[in-house]
């Protein structure tokens, strides 16, 4: 029986094991970066222990470190989370050779399906080796982890090379494993899964479809179980390959397998050997604690001969910190508070006003509603987004309500090419007009211009406020009966809620400022001097740092005086474990390059400068 339990992971899904463990009596242990000395996961163990450094080459992907910490601590177990080691043949070897229980399949079985390579071969598929035109497009892939780094689409043969370096660079800082492979592209195909889990017995349960299609990046945004829409053959045909899969490598513990469905055929991707991202929705629509199954079976506990009934329909959808309409960049900065309507499940690893830093995945969430049918699970878990109050750096919440609410969605017709479609749209600006009045007023409670009582109104006051890249300015006045504002009746202001009457209809607005940056409900805005200092100016062409990181490289002989065409590569920028291509916006001439690789930069710094022809 385990009675102390190391998480050999960060974030989210420590958090979540950690929930599990003290369901059933189990002692926990965290190990944390310095990044993470304050962070959630390490607050909530009954013990941590620090690996030193923040970047994961130096902690996370440290197996060595994590199995000394797991002895010194007094952890009789090890549970890899996902991503970082989990997938990590050698990794689980070392915590079987320490005397540790290893929770996850066996060495072996991770060493044959853990690698997307060796797992082709086993199913009897092959990578591409000698790319030729004809073979476009095709999609670089890390053999190792998942999460979407290391992948590249390739529809141009000229950019094979760069792409193949730029997934070897992010694979090796993300897995600690720099192998990559070539295999052909599938566009618009629907991507389904299916969730298994396998005893020492020799049982293993299929438990139900998964359809993961929405994705960025290839990682995946929005999943949801069962997959709609599939035929009974279809389901019979993936549930089949996925046992095949499992007994092919005498398969323990749980594990997903992965298919692109397209034109009514299943191709098959690959086995991840470990617990997925999107593993609360067949939790919620079978009725089962995975993590808690992974337990016992690794305890030596047989499965049942079937596994339980499929009820309802759930969906999950990831919130990130980052910016959508600007390429999906990463957003960092505090997070000053974090909840959703109850009803939902909510699996985090932040709690209200921790950072979120530049050192790893910027996920800061995954909400979950189960539902008797799809139609009230996608309703339920948009209106729970919609009315979740998150308040700090920019998220992707607008999106995934939008993403909930489209007629594709909706209708069950999604691919993966959903966003390649509809981003623009689904990124439109839409902030609500009133938030500047409503902010104004809550500044402006309990301040008069003169103060005391007054027979005449005051002067009108002017704000400014940035709201969705936009500049705009409210006039209010004080009177003898409380603030008055043109066109709108103002019912109600204090200094966090405020109620207006716009054309007869009465809103609330619920206001919360952190310094400069105000959020009125799901608005953000950004307070403005009145009499604004002089800024810096940058030279014309200037290209800015859009977050903060790491230059990890710079196109190959690029100097000040280089020709450049637009679009070309310049640089690459790493943060939060994924790296970010910074192209020329204009044929031109490189003027300034005065970033090296290996600096670290904040947002706004100058990387390059580059004069338009």
């Amino acid at each position: 029986m385990i009675s102390t339990l190391l998480v050999a992971n960060r974030g989210e899904i420590a958090c979540r094991v950690f929930r599990t463990c003290r369901e059933l009596g189990i002692r926990t242990v965290a190990v944390h970066s310095d990044a993470d000395e304050n962070a959630l996961h390490a607050r909530v163990a009954d013990t941590a222990v620090r690996l030193p450094g923040a970047a994961p080459a130096d902690t996370y992907l440290r197996g060595d470190l994590i199995v000394k910490a797991a002895l010194a601590s007094g952890a009789d177990a090890v549970h890899p989370g996902y991503g970082f080691l989990s997938e990590n043949a050698g990794f689980a070897r070392a915590v079987l050779d320490a005397g540790l229980l290893w929770i996850g399949p066996s060495p072996d079985a991770i060493e044959a399906m853990a690698s997307k390579t060796r797992a082709k071969r086993l199913m009897g598929l092959k990578p591409l080796t000698d790319v030729t035109e004809a073979d476009l497009p095709v999609l670089v892939k890390a053999a190792a982890g998942g999460g979407g780094r290391g992948m590249r689409v390739v529809r141009h043969l000229a950019d094979l090379d760069a792409e193949l370096a730029a997934a070897r660079a992010e694979a090796e800082s993300a897995f600690g494993d720099g192998e990559v492979f070539v295999e052909p592209y599938v566009e618009n195909g629907r991507h389904v899964e299916v969730q298994i889990l396998a005893d020492t017995h020799g049982t293993v349960w299929p438990l139900g479809t998964r359809d993961c299609s929405l994705q960025r990046r290839h990682q995946k945004v929005v999943e949801e179980a069962p997959a709609p829409g599939l035929s009974e053959e279809l389901q019979k045909e993936v549930s089949a390959l996925a046992v095949r899969a499992a007994r092919a490598v005498d398969y323990v513990g749980a594990g997903t397998v992965e298919f692109l469905v397209a034109d009514g055929r299943a191709h098959f991707l690959e086995m991840n050997t470990r617990l997925q991202v999107e593993h609360p929705v067949t939790e919620a629509v079978f009725g089962l604690d995975l993590v808690a199954e992974q337990v016992r079976v690794a305890e030596g506990h047989p499965l049942g001969d079937t596994p339980p009934r499929a009820r309802g329909h759930a969906v999950e959808a990831r919130l990130y910190a980052e910016d959508p309409s600007r390429d999906w960049s990463p957003q960092t900065g505090r997070l000053h508070r974090l909840s959703v309507p109850e009803g939902v499940r909510l699996d985090t690893g932040y709690f209200d006003g921790d950072d979120i830093g530049v050192h790893y995945d910027p996920m800061i969430a995954k909400a979950v509603a189960h539902a008797p049918t799809r139609t009230e699970a996608v309703r339920k878990l948009a209106s729970a987004l919609e009315r979740a109050v998150i308040h700090g750096p920019v998220t992707n919440r607008d999106l995934l309500v939008r993403s909930l609410r489209h007629a594709e969605f909706t209708a069950a017709r999604m691919d993966t090419g959903f966003y390649d479609r509809h981003l623009p749209h689904l990124t439109q600006p839409s902030p609500d007009p009133h938030a500047p009045l409503a902010a104004a007023l809550a500044d402006a409670h309990g301040r008069s211009r003169f103060g005391g009582w007054r027979n005449v109104p005051s002067q009108p006051q002017t704000k400014r406020y940035a709201m969705a890249g936009q500049e705009h300015e409210v006039h209010y006045r004080h009177t003898r009966t409380g603030l008055e504002a043109d066109g709108v009746r103002v019912v109600h202001a204090d200094a966090h809620l405020v109620v207006l009457e716009v054309g007869g209809v009465r809103r609330t607005f619920e206001v919360a400022r952190y310094g400069d940056r105000i959020h009125v409900n799901n608005t953000a805005l950004t307070a403005l001097p009145r009499f604004p200092d002089p800024t810096t100016q940058h030279a014309p062409g200037s290209l800015l740092a859009p977050m903060p990181g790491t230059v990890v490289r710079v196109a190959e002989g690029l100097t000040a005086g280089t020709p450049v065409k637009a679009g070309a590569p310049l640089l690459w920028l790493e943060a939060m474990k994924m790296q970010h291509k910074i192209t020329a916006p204009v044929t031109g001439t490189l003027t300034a390059l005065p970033v090296v690789p290996g600096q670290q930069v904040e947002p706004g710094m100058v990387l390059a400068v580059v004069s338009e022809t």
